[in-house]
């Protein structure tokens, strides 16, 4: 039995704004690696690959809610609750690898871009192992996730502010603004299982990645001139 707390009327918009938000990040990922190609610099490439992960993890989301929300033969909806019980248990395990990885992904792929200008092989097996922790508790427990984001989110938000002091890019702003917006629909997201708090959070999600796209398109933008 699984439990994904969505509003009934909610639930095909959650599944769109995770596909806009693949694609978003993929997009960044290929503009990174652009970068990356020109003038060889690895943190646009570790930058790029963090934001990768974040799409992978985008994308195990959406595939693993099209077996919760679609699956109708097994499927009950009861209140704000969808209660999905299936006879063969491999669903089940795809049920719990699908929400492993996501929250992996996205746990590994904003430390990635935390810890870009710094290099430690022990810091990164360490924070590794506790990423791999953090995961499988927060499959159950959703605000264990939403706080692990979010610390890691208010570390490179202090990380992209001191960058900015010192080189007052239009871009960096845009960036760290993203970012901000993110880090609060993690923290809207603490309260997931109400219903507001639940919609709220992936609203400001929304609105992040498309401040995220409008970076993009500007650097394009600056690139073609």
């Amino acid at each position: 039995m699984k439990l994904v707390f969505t509003p009934d009327w909610f639930m095909n918009a959650d599944v769109l704004i995770e596909g806009f938000s693949f694609l978003v990040l993929t997009a960044f990922f290929f503009l990174c690696y652009r970068y990356y190609k020109l003038n060889k610099k690895k943190n646009f490439l570790y930058l790029g690959f963090g934001f990768l992960l974040i799409a992978l993890a985008q994308l195990s989301v959406i595939l693993t809610k099209f077996v919760l929300y679609y699956d109708t033969t097994f499927t009950q909806q009861v209140g704000q609750l969808i209660i999905t019980s299936h006879v063969v248990n491999s669903v089940d395990i795809f049920y719990y690898i699908g929400f492993f990885f996501q929250k992996f992904l996205t746990l590994a792929g904003f430390y990635i871009i935390y810890r870009l200008p710094k290099k430690n092989f022990g810091d990164v097996l360490l924070a590794g192992y506790f990423l791999i922790i953090s995961a499988v508790f927060s499959v159950k427990a959703e605000y264990v996730y939403h706080i692990t984001v979010l610390v890691l989110l208010v570390m490179i938000i202090r990380n992209y502010y001191d960058i900015y002091i010192k080189n007052k890019s239009a871009n960096t702003k845009m960036l760290i603004t993203a970012f901000v917006i993110l880090a609060l629909g993690h923290l809207t997201g603490i309260l997931a299982e109400i219903q507001f708090f639940y919609v709220l959070g992936n609203l400001l999600e929304l609105a992040s990645y498309i401040m995220l796209l409008a970076l993009i398109i500007k650097i394009i933008k600056i690139k073609r001139r």
